[in-house]
């Protein structure tokens, strides 16, 4: 368990690693004008102590040796003073705009160090954010879905929580949970007065209100993932069928070697793609049948795990040989899995084989596809956008549940407050449903971070980079 010394300095490097336009060096803390002070030479001379916040200022990073009088230029700099508490960690801020390159900033982070500074932990910035309530536990989290966010989808979603949407549902929540708890409390505390019969219609009322606006918060987690995480897609089918040309085509590049010699892909090839916004994860698996060699052998090994594991699967038959003993035992292993059904090499099918699939696949919707022509893929990709975005909120609504976190949480909440409802309902003493209403307020309490243990805080924020 990381334990966070607040009166600690910290800096670190915040841009990635290798060259570019600029490096950018974090300092925050109480002496971070001090020690910006000591490493900022400014064209007019003034000390950093004495610039006004929000302000950016030009001058060069230097090095004192051991005589004060004497130092060396490190860079040449653009410097940005961010004083406490409007900053992003509610503590004094300086960032140095250094050139790109790891030399520059390096340098000047280790020299912020000899100085007093202490390199700091992953995610510390953000952490201190949450720690100095500048933020709350969503919104730190939401600071990382923005960093990594797939398509302009995720980031919409990723932002409606860094915005506090997310937070503000919670919160009233919440809220509503501890007014009802004082109203049980006050009858176990006065029980001479107890729980008025005329009062239970209206706390079961209001426990069935807070139950349905959980519900609908925790109705949102599957859509939210979608955005947050991407759907996994395998293309799947018979050696020979096209797989990889689909792929290439679907990726707009050649990124799998094809060839008209079956079992030419061993390997399962992943890519992310872009549909609409929704976050694909595209994978072409090796094509399944029988067969003798053992690299084939794994690469099929491989391509059932993924199947296993799909979200949708993209069923590939070739019309030009109708349907084989080899489609058949594919189908059984898609089993119930959400499909998408496509008859490539349409261009050479015979009108009867043709027929006989769509006959058989009439009731989804098969597409016909030449991938040798590129007609057809327009379609398909709509049909994929279709098939996960069935259901699937508004990215323009608020209080998204995106987080396994935060899902567990609300499931647990929900299931306290389904307690409390019944505990009302049957007349049974207070004292149970007190017990479920701070339960209930304990696990919103765990979204929002009003009770959160240093374990799950150092869980989350060891995910971030080290600069952020």
């Amino acid at each position: 368990m990381t334990r966070i010394n607040l009166d600690d300095t910290i800096v670190a490097i915040s841009t990635p690693a290798g060259e570019g336009g600029i490096g950018i060096v974090r300092l925050s803390g109480e002496r971070a004008l001090t020690i910006a002070d000591e490493i900022f030479r400014s064209k007019d001379g003034r000390k950093v102590s004495l610039f006004e916040t929000y302000t950016t200022h030009y001058g060069h990073i230097i090095d004192r040796k051991q005589k004060r009088t004497k130092y060396e230029v490190i860079d040449e700099v653009l410097l940005t003073v961010m004083r406490a508490p409007k900053s992003y960690t509610k503590e004094d801020v300086v960032e140095i705009n250094c050139h790109g390159g790891m030399q520059p900033v390096k340098k000047v982070m280790d020299i912020a160090v000899r100085l007093g500074a202490r390199v700091a932990e992953p995610g510390e910035f953000t952490k201190r954010a949450f720690l100095n309530g500048r933020i709350d536990l969503t919104q730190a989290e939401a600071v990382l879905d923005v960093i990594r966010a797939k398509t302009e989808g995720s980031l919409k979603v990723a932002v409606s929580q860094l915005e506090g949407e997310l937070s503000e549902s919670v919160n009233s929540i919440r809220d509503g949970i501890m007014e009802m708890a004082a109203e049980v409390e006050a009858a176990i505390d006065f029980p001479e007065e107890g729980l008025e019969l005329s009062r239970r219609p209206e706390l079961i009322d209001g426990a069935k209100d807070i139950l349905n606006r959980l519900g609908s918060l925790m109705s949102s987690y599957d859509s939210g993932m979608i955005f947050r995480e991407g759907v996994l897609a395998i293309i799947c089918g018979k050696p020979n069928a096209g797989k990889s040309s689909l792929m290439n085509l679907l990726l707009k590049r050649d990124r799998v070697i094809v060839s008209h010699i079956p079992g030419t892909t061993r390997d399962a090839v992943e890519e992310m793609i872009n549909l609409d916004g929704i976050p694909v994860r595209l994978v072409d698996t090796a094509g399944i049948s029988d067969t003798n060699d053992a690299l084939e052998k794994e690469g099929i090994k491989k391509s059932k795990r993924y199947l296993k594991l799909s979200d949708i699967v993209i069923l590939m038959l070739d019309a030009s040989t109708g349907m084989t003993k080899a489609d058949r035992d594919i189908m059984k292993l898609v089993g119930s899995k959400k499909r998408i059904v496509v008859f490539n090499k349409c261009d050479k099918a015979r009108k009867g084989n043709l027929q006989k699939l769509r006959e058989k696949f009439k009731g989804e919707a098969p597409i016909d596809l030449s991938v040798k022509n590129r007609e057809g893929i327009g379609l398909l990709e709509k049909t994929i956008v279709k098939s996960v975005t069935s259901g699937v909120f508004n990215q323009g609504e608020s209080a998204i549940v995106s987080n396994a976190r935060h899902k567990e949480a609300l499931d647990k909440a929900y299931g306290s407050m389904l307690s409390v409802k019944n505990a009302l309902e049957d007349n049974a003493g207070a004292e149970i449903a007190a017990i479920d209403l701070k339960e209930a307020a304990y696990n919103l309490g765990l979204v929002v971070g009003k009770s959160v243990s240093d374990d799950i805080l150092d869980r989350i924020f060891s995910r971030f980079c080290i600069g952020k």
